[in-house]
């Protein structure tokens, strides 16, 4: 059923990237990654079960079409609209089911038929549950089952809009069941009273009893659904009055009106069509032609379509998506080397929507300077820290103890904590105890750098050219070069090795970044990776001989 749904969703994708119908053949090779030409006749068998379960897709003729939605263009006077609450058994949608439904049809602006039923979940009800709700296991057991309560509420809701308080989590459980039921999804236009208010009222409270209060309706909240569905109708009402002295006139304007901003935002989704399923980095350009954000993906096509369906970014990169008029991919090989192309980017054009800025030029170090320790901008073994507050605190637990490296000084810090501790001396000892943790921190850190600053490896990936295969060149502390590879006996491969034996070694900053992504792809290396160790290398040790000579 999962494989189904997925095909559905991107056939959705595909028709609404080319903007109309999809040939079925078409259709087949891309949705299904089919090489060869697949007959028309074919494709449709393959695709059939997915287009006619998914209420979006229709058939016409040998093209995949979307389905039409004009309840949109309705005038707000004009439509039907089926106000509804859930009390579920718990929050999880599949596992936790339906206890009751209850729902009030609203049409001409005017409350009508009400619809109310208690549903038996098939399982005992939790104690949180009962209470908050009020509903009994006795109660539950002489109801209809699920399935049956939840036919009655499509039947009664009909074609109308449906509107819901937080709608995400009521139609997670009402597109559940009627997945069980007929393995589709609920096709109606869908209105959240959450997201109306939260536009509509600015920083107000949006929760259901605030907006009862708010607009003195004469229904009252009780975690029951049908008085809780007859609350919203009523909060509805008075939220369509605000929405058309703003200007909104059909159920699409209040639909729009009602999107959170990712949704909002979903509009933006065809600037990502086209983007190809392969590493590379991307960067989002505002209508100035100014980068926004800079990232990276070991799949563009779906890292990119993740921005316009998620409601979950960052308050940065929400704004960037906002202000976002073009987006620009570059296809690279690997993951590994889109990493890097990333940090580059990010030194280079400081993109302000990204969290993880790369700031060389703000990384400290610590330095002895006589029988002190202090903080220093300039390259150098004990560094680089990107915290200068850490660094402080770090460089303020040496002062006045005996050390070769900065781990050394932790036993004998850490006895000075307990004999203050012991004298009661708190505030000494709560001092003393920040300082040692940053301490720790920039001990593992500088272990680490020293560890990576020793590394001499090649790191195999694959090229942008099918079959094609990269040579990431590390010693000395630094990237030393990308080059083609052909294996270890080619000139490519001689042409590294020289290069990292003439390298100088370096402690840049921005030298030490590269390090530290490379590491994290060392650690866990995907399958296509391959690390070869130059110390283990013929030739490497006769550039080293060489060199030492």
């Amino acid at each position: 059923m999962q494989l189904r749904l997925d095909a559905a969703d991107r056939l959705v994708e595909l028709v609404e990237e080319r903007r109309g119908p999809v040939p079925a053949d078409e259709a087949a090779r891309a949705v299904l990654k089919l090489g060869a030409a697949v007959p028309v006749g074919l494709a449709r068998s393959l695709l059939d079960e997915a287009v006619r379960d998914d209420a979006r897709l229709r058939w016409a003729g040998n093209l995949v079409a979307l389905q039409g939605a004009p309840v949109e263009v309705l005038p707000l006077e004009s439509a039907t609209f089926v106000v509804f609450d859930l009390e579920t058994t718990g929050l999880r949608p599949g596992t936790c089911r339906p206890c009751e439904v209850g729902a009030v049809r609203v049409r001409g602006l005017e409350l009508e038929e009400r619809f109310q039923t208690l549903a038996n979940p098939g399982a005992r009800l939790a104690p949180a549950v009962a209470a908050l709700t009020g509903l009994r296991d006795e109660q539950l057991r002489r109801a209809p089952p699920v399935a049956a309560a939840v036919r009655r509420f499509l039947a009664f809701s009909g074609d109308a809009v449906l509107v819901a308080h937080n709608a995400r989590f009521d139609m997670a459980f009402l597109d559940a069941e009627t997945m069980r039921l007929s393995g589709r999804r609920v096709a109606a236009t869908v209105v959240d009273t959450v997201g109306l208010a939260r536009r509509l009222l600015g920083r107000q409270p949006a929760n259901l009893a605030a907006l009862a209060y708010r607009f003195a309706t004469d229904a009252r909240p009780c975690h029951r659904a049908l008085p809780d569905a007859e609350a919203t109708a009523e909060i509805l009402l008075c939220l369509i009055g605000m929405a058309q002295e703003r200007g909104a006139r059909t159920v699409g304007d209040l639909v729009e009106l009602a999107a959170t901003r990712p949704r909002r935002v979903h509009r933006k989704r065809s600037l990502a069509f086209g983007a190809p399923q392969r590493p590379g980095v991307y960067l989002f350009r505002d209508a100035h032609d100014q980068v926004l954000y800079v990232g990276r993906a070991r799949d563009l096509r779906a890292r990119l379509r993740s921005y316009f369906r998620s409601d979950r970014q960052r308050p940065a990169v929400e704004a960037a998506l906002g202000a976002l008029e073009h987006v620009e991919w570059r296809i690279l090989g690997s993951e590994v080397e889109a990493a890097l192309e990333e940090l580059r980017l990010i030194r280079e054009l400081r993109p302000p929507a990204n969290a993880r800025s790369a700031r060389p030029d703000r990384y400290v170090y610590l330095k002895r300077r006589g029988d002190s320790v202090v903080c220093s901008a300039t390259p150098g073994e004990l560094g680089p820290l990107t915290s200068r507050r850490r660094a402080q605190l770090a460089a303020r637990a040496l002062q006045g103890v005996e050390w070769e490296t900065p781990g050394d000084a932790l036993p004998k810090l850490q006895a000075k904590l307990r004999r203050l501790a012991l004298d009661l001396r708190f505030e000494d000892a709560a001092r003393l105890r920040d300082r040692i943790a940053a301490l720790e921190d920039a001990a593992r850190e500088m272990e680490r750098m020293r560890r990576l600053r020793g590394m001499a490896v090649c790191l195999v990936v694959p090229g942008v050219e099918e079959g094609t295969r990269r040579g990431i060149f590390v010693g000395k502390g630094q990237v030393v070069g990308i080059r083609p590879f052909h294996g270890t006996a080619g000139l490519e491969w001689q042409a590294g090795l020289a290069a990292v034996a003439r390298m100088e070694p370096t402690l840049a900053p921005e030298a030490a970044d590269d390090l530290r992504v490379l590491a994290s792809f060392i650690r866990r290396p995907p399958p296509e990776l391959t690390v070869i160790r130059l110390a283990d290398s013929t030739a490497w040790k006769s550039y080293a001989s060489a060199r030492s000579a």
